[in-house]
Order: C-alpha cells, then sequence, then structure tokens
C-alpha cells in the first residue's frame, strides 16, 4: 500500500475509507455516460479532515475529486484521473435553521429536500429544487449550480446560497460571503458556485430560505402540436407575467411518465406544459385568468387546474419521476443540458427530431420551458454496436444548435467531462484563458477535479469518445 494510501486512512480511520475493487465500482460513475475509477474513497466527518486530505494529496501529487449523491449528468464526480475521491456521504448535518433571518447553515452532504423539510414548520422552503432533489446534495447542487422546474421565478443556486466554508489546495479552510446578503468584498461565493469542484472543496453551506407562497395554481395545458405548445411560452411571458415554473413534456414523454407515474397525463397529446403559479391569493387569480387565455390563444385542446394539493402532487411526481420512467422503457439514456431564447423552443425540438430520425435513436423531451432550458434524452442500447457513438454524436449535434441558436451548452447541468470539448464553441479563446488564470490561482498544482470543466490550450473541439463501459448499467 502507497504512502498516501495510509496516511488517508489514518485520517479518516479504518472505517472511513473504501479501495476494494468490487467497492470501487460504484464509485466510477455518475448519473451521466463517463467512467473513471477512484484509486480510493474516503468518507471525512469534518471540515478539519478535508484539510487534512488535502494536504496529504498535495504532498504526493494525488489528485482528488469530491462528490455528493453522484447524481450529476456530466461527470463532474467521475475521477478522470483516478486519485482519490472524497465523498461528502457523512457530513449530512443540518447545523441551524434560523428563520427570523432567512437562513439555514448545513454541511454538503444534506440533501436538497431536507433542508425544506427542517425548515417546514417556520414556514420556509429551499428554492432551488433539481428533479433529483429527493436524493441529490446541497454540496453538489453548490458545485453544478443546479436549479430545477422553479428556477424561473426563484432563480439557480447561486442565488440562493450566502456564504460558504470551503478547503482551498493548499488545505487553508476559509469563509467567503457572510451570514447575510450582499456582504461586503469580491463575491468569491458566486465564484465558487458552479465551479464544479475544480477550486476548492465546500465543507459548509449558508443558504437563503424563502418564505412559503399564500397561493399555488398549478395547470395542466394540453395540446394537439408541439408548436403550439411551445409558443405558448413566448405569449405567456408577452403578458408580463412570471410563473414559478413552466414545463414542458412532449408527446413520447408523456407516455413513458403515465405508464410509469399513472399521473394522469394524456397519452395522445403531442405535448403539454405544466405550469404554476405562486404568490398572493389576489395576484395568482389574476395571473390564472391570464394564463387560460394565453394558452386557450395558443390551442390549448384542453386546461385542467389542480383542484387540490393531492392532484397538484401528482402532476408533479409526473415530471419529478420522468428519469426513473424512462429507465423501464430503455437500458440506457442520455440527458442532455442544452439553452436556447424562449423564442426558438419550437425550431429546436423540430431540429431535435430531425436528429433523431437522422441518429435512429429515439428521443424525448421534458424540460423547463419558461427559460429555454433543453432536456433531449437520447435514449440507446450500449450492447449494440454503433450507439454509444450515435448517442454521443446526436448530444453534440443538439448543443451545437443552442449555441448557433443564441443559447448555451448548459443551463444547470454543468460542463464536466461531458461538454469540455463544446467550450471552444460557446467561449472566445480570451475568456477560456482568462478561466484558466482563475484555476491556476486557486489550484497550481492542477489536482482538484481535473480534466474537467476547461479544455487544454490544444484541445480538438471535435467530439471526444468518453469511456463508456459496453454492458454496464447506469442510474436511472
Amino acid at each position: 500500500m502507497p504512502d498516501w494510501k495510509r496516511e488517508l486512512i489514518a485520517i479518516v480511520g479504518e472505517r472511513g475509507y473504501l479501495d476494494r475493487p468490487e467497492d470501487l465500482r460504484l464509485y466510477e460513475y455518475d448519473g451521466g455516460v463517463d467512467k473513471g475509477r477512484p484509486d480510493i474513497v474516503v468518507f471525512p466527518r469534518s471540515a478539519q479532515q478535508v484539510s487534512q486530505i488535502v494536504k496529504a494529496a498535495r504532498r504526493h501529487g494525488v489528485p482528488l475529486v469530491g462528490r455528493g449523491a453522484g447524481t450529476g449528468l456530466s461527470g463532474g464526480a467521475v475521477p478522470r484521473q483516478g486519485g482519490i475521491l472524497v465523498s461528502f456521504a457523512r457530513m449530512n448535518r443540518i447545523l441551524e435553521i434560523d428563520p427570523l433571518n432567512e437562513r439555514a447553515v448545513v454541511e454538503p452532504g444534506v440533501v436538497n429536500l431536507d433542508i425544506s423539510a427542517a425548515a417546514a414548520p417556520y414556514g420556509y422552503f429551499f428554492a432551488p429544487d433539481p428533479s433529483s432533489q429527493r436524493a441529490c446534495t446541497i454540496g453538489g447542487n453548490v458545485a453544478e449550480n443546479a436549479g430545477g422546474p422553479h428556477t424561473l421565478a426563484y432563480g439557480v443556486t447561486a442565488n440562493h446560497v450566502l456564504g460558504l466554508d470551503v478547503v482551498l489546495p493548499d488545505g487553508e479552510i476559509v469563509r467567503t460571503g457572510a451570514f447575510w446578503p450582499d456582504a461586503p468584498g469580491y463575491d468569491l461565493t458566486g465564484l465558487i458556485t458552479g465551479s464544479e469542484g475544480a477550486l476548492c472543496l465546500v465543507t459548509k453551506v449558508i443558504v437563503r430560505l424563502m418564505r412559503k407562497p399564500e397561493a399555488v395554481e398549478t395547470f395542466l395545458a394540453i395540446y394537439d402540436t408541439v408548436d403550439d405548445c411551445a409558443t405558448t411560452v413566448s405569449e405567456i411571458t408577452a403578458r408580463a407575467i412570471t410563473p414559478a415554473a413552466v414545463e414542458m413534456l412532449d408527446g413520447s414523454m408523456l407516455r413513458m411518465v403515465e405508464e410509469a407515474v399513472h399521473a394522469g397525463y394524456p397519452l395522445d397529446a403531442a405535448g403539454v406544459l405544466l405550469i404554476e403559479l405562486e404568490g398572493l391569493r389576489e395576484a395568482v387569480e389574476v395571473q390564472a385568468e391570464q394564463v387560460r387565455q394565453a394558452c386557450a390563444q395558443c390551442r390549448a385542446r384542453q386546461i385542467r387546474q389542480a383542484r387540490d394539493e393531492n392532484e397538484r402532487q401528482l402532476l408533479w411526481k409526473g415530471r419529478k419521476n420522468a428519469f426513473g420512467a424512462i429507465g423501464r422503457v430503455s437500458p440506457f439514456y442520455y440527458v442532455h443540458d442544452g439553452v436556447v431564447p424562449r423564442t426558438k423552443i419550437a425550431p429546436t425540438l423540430r431540429y431535435i427530431d430531425e436528429v433523431s430520425r437522422r441518429s435512429g435513436l429515439p428521443i424525448g423531451n421534458i424540460f423547463h420551458a419558461g427559460d429555454g432550458n433543453m432536456h433531449p434524452i437520447i435514449l440507446f442500447d450500449a450492447r449494440r454496436p454503433g450507439d454509444i457513438d450515435r448517442a454521443q454524436r446526436a448530444g453534440f449535434d443538439i448543443l451545437e444548435y443552442c449555441v448557433e441558436a443564441g443559447g448555451s451548452i448548459t443551463g444547470e447541468h454543468g460542463i464536466g467531462m461531458e461538454k469540455i470539448h463544446l467550450m471552444n464553441r460557446q467561449f472566445s479563446e480570451e475568456s477560456l484563458e482568462m478561466m484558466r488564470r482563475i484555476k491556476q490561482a486557486f489550484d497550481p498544482a492542477r489536482l482538484f477535479n481535473p480534466g474537467k470543466l476547461l479544455p487544454e490550450r490544444s484541445a480538438c473541439p471535435e467530439l471526444r469518445q468518453p469511456p463508456v463501459i459496453p454492458g454496464s448499467s447506469l442510474p436511472a
């Protein structure tokens, strides 16, 4: 056993690590298609232990990667160069709920939804709500700047993080931000949020809590054409309404979800919009009428309004459990995360359909239509020769289209390994060089999550073939 492993075991204890091959296999992937096996997984219980781990890694020149629940979709938690995987599963305490100051202090291993559960008795909740919120952790949310269906009204994770305790690549523990909004000084909290573990490891998060709204109304608008469904999004915006959420499911996704969840979605529709309004009761009533008019004007064949909380939860259950529903239909799937202007949703969906026909692979669409955050889901079978290549190429083509349409290669899933080859398409070389200089300032030894986010200066922008292991299972 190498000396650096012995040092790590001494830090975390005999029950604080895994290094058997059969155990390491469980940590070689996240929710994406990329794989890479660590040499050891360690489970620290405190910021001090994380600091000691980082110092040991630095002394021995061993790379390390932070990991939450492994629900990410871009390979961000995959140890591309082996080394140390730092799991925050045991740093999972809610340290403080402070309703008077509308904040909570939590460790990075706390599950997203558990924050809202702890704040609920005080009339508060944590707004970022990824589809994986029952499993994903706040540390991973911070790393990827996660969003969710209600991003439209509430913003992404960065809008709800007041401060962070982090361990820098030299092992120093520092705090960014403060216990109150708009702390003076450089916004290092904003810089770190979304940096995908490439700059530091987060050991504590101070989050903003939101007061529960007085009224909530949820609608399901049903359409016979995808174009009418997409056009409604722009029509709602044109009426100066900002719903809490506007989600879209196309016909293929509707059928997969309904057969699995039985949420009451129509099986014969071309698409639906799941629209939610929140706020003061009087304002919600006015907006509800505007939403009905917008949907009717865009030829919705039916507009259902949830009659009670149970029906509302059922509609959202279908949306939140969509990935699991896909797993019943296809052994493998590849989720993408491009962004386009709202006015380009309809042509983007047509292009995705074209890519599906060209590749010979089914592609379903379920996404945050309110802010143009597309989530095409490419179904394939890694056991079938050529399917992986076709799926990768299809995803590449879709993201290139998003950039050409004036959008982005990611909205909330991050870059990771998956999209590093597309950063040249999104950013100028000057912008990429600025990012590299920030990385160099934090991590000159380049040991924190190497091979992620930023392409090398000589990197070719052509499609990379990731190390997918044929025949292996991917998490649903």
